[in-house]
Order: C-alpha cells, then sequence, then structure tokens
C-alpha cells in the first residue's frame, strides 16, 4: 500500500513540472503563477483523498487480521479442514458418520491373517461398511477389521484378531502294556491360535505383521505367523515377499476361521509342512479369477528355525542349532471351478510341493553333514497329545515331496471335498530307496440355520456359513444366528518298504484313521462354538507310545473370536 501511495506522489510531481515547463514559453508570468497555484492546490488536494484511502486500507487490513486471529482461537480445526478440501466457510460438522451398503463378505468371518487387497478393492470393502469420518480420518470395520485410513484410503491401518481356545480330553485311549501313556490327558485346555494381524497400507503396497501367542501346541510360547511385503497392483494378483503362509492344498488355502472341524485333516498338515505351513520364507504370488485360482511360490526356513532355543519346541516343527544350510523348496497349487450357478459350485484342483534341498545339519565332526525329515501326526486334536503315527527320522534324505488332486462340491446348502496326497521322500546313500507314503480325506458339512457355505474363489477355497445382521442370535426375536453339522473321514499311511531285506528302508510309521463329526454355531459374523468328537485307529508303529497299535477317542470343543 505504502509503495503505491508513493509512486503516485512521484507521477504527480513529474506531471505539474512537465506542464510548468510547458507553460513557460507561452504564458506571461503572471498567468504562470496562478496556473502554478492552481496545480499546487490540485496535487494537494488529490494527497489528501489519497491518505485518507490509505488509511482505510490499513485499518480494513487490521480488522481482517483481527478476525482472522479470533476465528483461529475459537475454531482451531479451520486451517487444517481447508488443506483437506472443507470450504473455509462451510458449516459441514467435524464428525460425521455414513452408512454402509453391505457387500458379498457381509455376515462371514473375517480371515485369521492378513487381508491383502488391493486399493481398489480396500476402498471397495470400506464403501460397504459403516464409516465414521473424524476431522478428514476415516474409522470404519471393512470386513469387521478395525481400520483408520486417509479420506482417499491411501494410507490404512487395520488391525485384526484371530482367536481360539480349545479344550477337553481323551477317554478310553490308553496304552497297551509295554507303550509309552503319551501326553493324553482326560481334560485340558490350549491356546490354539492368538493372532493379532497388523496391516499397513501405502495405495497398493502392503505390509504384513501378525505375531502369535497360541505359536505351540501348549500354552506358553510367543511367535511370529507371517510378516511379509506385499504389491496388489496389477489385476487381481497378490506379490509376496517375506515370511508367509504360502497356500497350498484346498484345506490349507482356507482361514482357519471356516475349518469344518478344529483341525485340518491329516494328510493336508503333513503336505504343507514339507515346504510350506506358517512363517515360511516365501516369494512369490498369486491370482485368481472367478473361474480359476494359481498360485506359485519359492520358499526356505521357517521364522526361527535356526534359533538355538527353538529346538523342537516350535509349533513350527522345531528347529536347530547347528543348521548350515538352509532349507529351500517351492509350492504349486492351481485351481479351477468349472460349474458355477445359485445352487452349485464345482472345485477342482491339483497342488504340488517340494523341498528341493532338506536343511543340512552338522553331524559327528565339522565337515559332515547331515540331511534327514520325519513325519508324524497328532490324532487331529491339538492340545499337546502326543504323535501315534511317526516315521522317526529317516536319514540321507535328499528330496520331499508331494502331489495330489483336490475335488469339492457344493449342492445349496452341503458342501462335499476331499483331496488325496503321495509324499516321496528320495534317499542318497549306497543300497537305500526311496520311501512312500500317502493320505486322503473326505468332509462334508451342511448348513441348517443361516447363510450356507459359499465358494471363496480369491482363496480358490470353500468359506464359512455367514450371519445377517438381521439373524444375529437374539433369543427375544427367535434369531439364533448360523448352525452346520460337519464330519470327515480322514487318512495317513506312514509305512514304506514293510518287506525289504534291508532294514534301513524299512519304515514303520503306521497308519492313522480318524473319523470326526461336530456342531459349529456362530451367533454372529465374529465368534464361533465349535464341539467335535473324533475315533481313531492307528495300527502299530515304531513310535513309543504305539508299538502295538491304538484305538481311542477325544471330545474337543473352541471358543472362536475373529475381527
Amino acid at each position: 500500500m505504502t509503495f503505491s501511495f508513493r509512486r503516485t506522489t512521484a507521477l504527480l510531481a513529474t506531471s505539474t513540472l512537465m506542464s510548468l515547463g510547458a507553460l513557460t514559453g507561452h504564458a506571461h508570468a503572471a498567468d504562470q503563477m496562478e496556473i502554478m497555484e492552481r496545480q499546487i492546490r490540485a496535487m494537494q488536494a488529490q494527497l489528501n483523498i489519497m491518505k485518507k484511502e490509505h488509511n482505510e486500507d490499513i485499518k480494513r487490513a487490521r480488522a481482517v487480521l483481527a478476525h482472522q486471529r479470533e476465528e483461529a482461537e475459537n475454531n482451531p480445526y479451520g486451517q487444517r479442514n481447508s488443506y483437506i478440501g472443507s470450504h473455509p466457510q462451510s458449516n459441514a460438522p467435524l464428525i460425521t458418520v455414513r452408512k454402509g451398503t453391505g457387500g458379498p463378505d457381509a455376515g462371514r468371518p473375517a480371515s485369521d491373517r492378513a487381508d491383502i487387497t488391493t486399493w481398489s478393492d480396500f476402498q471397495r470393502a470400506t464403501a460397504q461398511d459403516e464409516e465414521v469420518t473424524v476431522g478428514g480420518v476415516k474409522i470404519g470395520f471393512p470386513k469387521g477389521r478395525p481400520t483408520i485410513q486417509s479420506s482417499d484410503g491411501a494410507y490404512a491401518l487395520s488391525i485384526g484378531l484371530a482367536f481360539h481356545e480349545d479344550f477337553g480330553g481323551f477317554f478310553n485311549s490308553g496304552p497297551r502294556a509295554g507303550e509309552a501313556r503319551g501326553a493324553f490327558n482326560s481334560f485340558t485346555s490350549n491356546m490354539r491360535r492368538l493372532r493379532i494381524p497388523f496391516m499397513f497400507r501405502y495405495k497398493n503396497w502392503v505390509a504384513a505383521v501378525t505375531p502369535d501367542f497360541g505359536a505351540n501346541h501348549n500354552d506358553g510360547y510367543v511367535g511370529l505367523y507371517e510378516g511379509n511385503l506385499n504389491y496388489t497392483g496389477f489385476r487381481n494378483t497378490i506379490l509376496t515377499a517375506g515370511y508367509f503362509q504360502p497356500r497350498v492344498t484346498e484345506e490349507d488355502s482356507e482361514s482357519s476361521n471356516d475349518f469344518f472341524t478344529l483341525e485340518r485333516p491329516s494328510i493336508t498338515d503333513m503336505v504343507r509342512n514339507i515346504a510350506a505351513g506358517d512363517a515360511r520364507f516365501s516369494v512369490g504370488g498369486l491370482h485368481y479369477e472367478k473361474r480359476w485360482w494359481v498360485a506359485g511360490y519359492f520358499t526356505g526356513q521357517e521364522w526361527g528355525h535356526r534359533n538355538a532355543s527353538d529346538n523342537s519346541s516350535t509349533y513350527y516343527g522345531g528347529g536347530s542349532s547347528s543348521t548350515v544350510d538352509s532349507q529351500t523348496g517351492g509350492t504349486l497349487r492351481v485351481a479351477g471351478r468349472p460349474v458355477a450357478t445359485k445352487d452349485w459350485d464345482v472345485h477342482v484342483g491339483v497342488s504340488g510341493i517340494s523341498a528341493f534341498r532338506v536343511a543340512c545339519n552338522t553331524g559327528t565332526s565339522t565337515t559332515s553333514c547331515s540331511r534327514s525329515t520325519s513325519f508324524g501326526q497328532r490324532p487331529e486334536f491339538d492340545i499337546g497329545e502326543a504323535n501315534l503315527a511317526g516315521t522317526g527320522t529317516i536319514t540321507n534324505a535328499a528330496q520331499v515331496w508331494a502331489a495330489g488332486p483336490e475335488l469339492g462340491v457344493r449342492w445349496k446348502r452341503l458342501v462335499v471335498k476331499g483331496e488325496y496326497y503321495h509324499v516321496g521322500v528320495q534317499r542318497s546313500g549306497a543300497g537305500l530307496k526311496s520311501a512312500g507314503f500317502q493320505g486322503w480325506y473326505g468332509s462334508a458339512a451342511y448348513t441348517i440355520l443361516g447363510d450356507p457355505r459359499m465358494y471363496n474363489y480369491k482363496e480358490g477355497a470353500f468359506g464359512a456359513p455367514g450371519v445377517k445382521s438381521s439373524e444375529e442370535f437374539n433369543p427375544a426375536l427367535n434369531q439364533w444366528g448360523a448352525l452346520e453339522v460337519v464330519g470327515h473321514y480322514s487318512v495317513i499311511d506312514l509305512n514304506s518298504n514293510l518287506n525289504d531285506p534291508n532294514p534301513s528302508n524299512v519304515i514303520r510309521g503306521g497308519q492313522q484313521t480318524v473319523w470326526t463329526g461336530g456342531l459349529n454355531w456362530y451367533p454372529n459374523r465374529h465368534f464361533r462354538l465349535m464341539l467335535d468328537y473324533s475315533h481313531f485307529i492307528v495300527s502299530r508303529s515304531m513310535q513309543a507310545t504305539n508299538l502295538y497299535g491304538r484305538t481311542g477317542n477325544s471330545i474337543a470343543a473352541r471358543i472362536q473370536a475373529g475381527f
């Protein structure tokens, strides 16, 4: 304002002098004086007007500054709102609530793992659930998982929960004379899973970290379920690097929140642990469409496998502080859905897994090296009990692999599925033959109340029943949630080369058969109560707990929470 005033004054003075110079040669001295006086009076009048305007401008500027200070004191969020897109004069409330539109996953349990989705899928999921906006920061529950995100969803933090508490026991399962008793409690309990998935998102990049406070067959161990980096920028594709559970077999691709019974069938648990399983170092990815699904991963060691304190104690199978050459392997799974209608889904697939190089542990000298493997399974109730079927240590294991088909059918409220796998162990050394094992299962589930199980094409597997918000457990309104009856028949055969004349080739691990039936009740999408009865029959093995064969029974229950 001051600069403008001075410039105008200088222009007026210059104009006046030029006018005086021009009059010098054309008028008399008296006329010149009169003209000059008039010019001076006119200039003074203009200067007075300009001073007055200048003072008014200063007053207005001071008033605006005072008003802005007052607004800032009374509304400290005003400036922040202008940065996030709110109009300074807007009367919009600081806190807003938006109702969701639901969606295909509404009413179904959350996953027990980090839910890795594309940025666009994440935005769609948030649009389907109720959402609260506080000063431009959104707080919601996409797919039932607490999430904080920026206004455009580019930045987001999600926290989940998978809580499985098991309790129950065995009866009529005692040892025969000469056998070790084993840990077959008449009643006990185990925190089977206590996972807290953390997902940190920036657009299509997602970091997932999931500690597990139930990382063992017995209470009291803390482990890591996953810790990885994912990229989702390609269509229906998730690329992953880090500690992860590679998806192999239909049963293993399901979330544990969706299982038919408390535990996976023995053969799928056995196969997945060859070179996959929980917290396995993995590099690879998966791609899905509505009619087909494919995934492949290069894998390494399990988390903590080379930790000296990890010897034979962890949920992940036990480690060795003497490992000098870690295991490497790979997985491949391909699945399709040739029939997909309102009442029918047909699933077919094949899975393969291999430990290309078994971990090398030091032997009796600094130069020797031993590569070995073993297989053993509990009777499908995991509260710390001993193995009845087990191969013991298989030495000189050069490579381990497994492969087999998958088949599943859904008809309205009924789902039936099964898998078969052959397991091979290639051995090095003079006179040593390869070992071969096998196993299979068949499972069925029928939904009595609630929405039936449906096919989840993003996992290439069947999901859990659903509970609409209008059907959540409320006896006063005659609402009971979802209820299903389930059952399965499971077999593993861990015998190999029983008639071979070379004792080093004979492996008597026993054959284990398990019959299981149960009920699953979902009062709402976040909670489930499970009750299973199992009868097991195991032929004799080289296990101290099963030298002559054993049968038994168990009753087990689980309380489950998932967010």
